[in-house]
């Protein structure tokens, strides 16, 4: 197992100097899946909720997040992000995959805020339709690509 780059010599968490990496251009995807009941689905998709547009809201949710996530999660650096796109589709008449896409040209990867705009898309979709569907689960949130830097190109399995 290689040294953790956030842990220094004493075992004190410390934010990486990224100073001295080159700037790459970097590209992350995330995904969330969030399940519900047939009937919250319909509503999603023909716009009938009480809150109005699901699907807007989820997307805008999702960028915001992206341009949050120093504020987040310690230790992540603030990053001039150049792109954030959310893709919200139905997988079946349970499930909607939620796709974050981030990309930055920088000195560290975006990663974190790829999966921080897919978490919190995620969470405004539960938001926006709990009042009809309190079951909603929201699972299997993973990295599915990244691109860019020092360790180059990352896919997940099945992609």
């Amino acid at each position: 197992m290689s040294k953790l780059t956030h842990i220094d010599e004493t075992g004190s968490a410390h934010m990486v100097d990224v100073g001295a990496k080159t700037e790459t251009a970097r590209r992350a995807v995330a995904e969330t899946i969030v399940t519900m009941q047939a009937e919250t689905m319909r509503l999603i998709l023909d716009e009938k909720l009480p809150k109005g547009d699901v699907l807007a809201a989820v997307r805008l949710a999702g960028i915001m997040a992206a341009k949050k996530t120093s504020d987040l999660i310690p230790l992540c650096h603030p990053l001039p992000i150049t792109s954030v796109k959310l893709t919200v589709d139905a997988l079946n008449e349970t499930q909607m995959r939620i796709e974050a896409t981030v990309k930055v040209s920088g000195q560290t990867g975006v990663e974190m805020e790829a999966l921080t705009a897919a978490s919190v898309a995620a969470l405004t979709l539960y938001d926006m339709a709990k009042a009809v569907d309190k079951g909603m689960t929201i699972t299997d949130t993973r990295l599915l690509l990244k691109e860019g830097g020092k360790s180059g190109l990352y896919k997940a399995e099945d992609q």
